[in-house]
């Protein structure tokens, strides 16, 4: 446990730091006239969340499901063609030319369904991929741009998401988190959604946390 220690360790004493800054517009933690000079603001992101609530994507998310249905149903309906024709040769005696004809076609249907399988599955894989990444880029630029805006010189990544008493993998995440407590109003996470979204978010963040949804 010395090296969790050592990081909840450092995690504190950033966080020290964080408790004396303030961040225009975020809830600012106490009183300080704008300077000139580098930004010197921290932050915090809990980039599941947003993805979490992303509108679009979400619905990207929802319309590839429907697509892997579809592909999984029609994977289902030549796998029943190809168990029909395995019942089918139990008809015929081994070596005959009837047997060895069906043979040779359930050993090909079964090639092609295991390629097909494996195309498809790389397919919707690659796509997630790429739909991940084109968000991620996204939060990035909103992200970058937030942190000009109000002089944030670096924005940590956190996860917000309440711990669950009775999961004993959760309470082992927990306690292992870089961060171990956020001055009230240092997390962008509503900001950063509102920006993604275009919209207004359901509700203002609260101090010291944002809603759930």
């Amino acid at each position: 446990m010395k090296w969790h220690l050592a990081g909840v360790l450092a995690a504190t004493s950033a966080i020290q730091a964080v408790a004396t800054a303030q961040v225009p517009g975020v809830a600012p933690i106490q009183p300080q006239a704008a300077a000139a000079g580098p930004a010197s603001h921290v932050a915090v992101i809990d980039v599941g969340y947003i993805f979490k609530n992303h509108v679009r994507f979400k619905a990207a998310m929802d319309r590839m499901k429907d697509e892997v249905m579809a592909a999984e149903n029609g994977l289902k309906a030549e796998r029943d063609r190809i168990n029909g024709l395995m019942e089918q040769i139990k008809g015929f005696n081994v070596g005959t030319p009837e047997y060895k004809k069906l043979e040779a076609d359930i050993a090909k249907a079964q090639g092609d369904f295991n390629v097909n399988a494996q195309l498809q599955k790389k397919d919707f894989m690659d796509r997630e991929a790429k739909v991940y990444l084109q968000v991620y880029t996204e939060v990035e630029k909103a992200v970058e741009q937030f942190a000009r805006e109000h002089r944030i010189a670096i924005v940590h990544r956190f996860d917000g998401e309440p711990l669950d008493s009775s999961d004993r993998n959760q309470i082992l995440r927990g306690i292992t988190k870089p961060i171990v407590y956020l001055e009230p109003g240092i997390d962008i996470t509503p900001d950063i959604l509102k920006m993604l979204n275009a919209a207004p978010v359901a509700a203002a963040p609260t101090a010291g946390g944002r809603p759930r949804q």
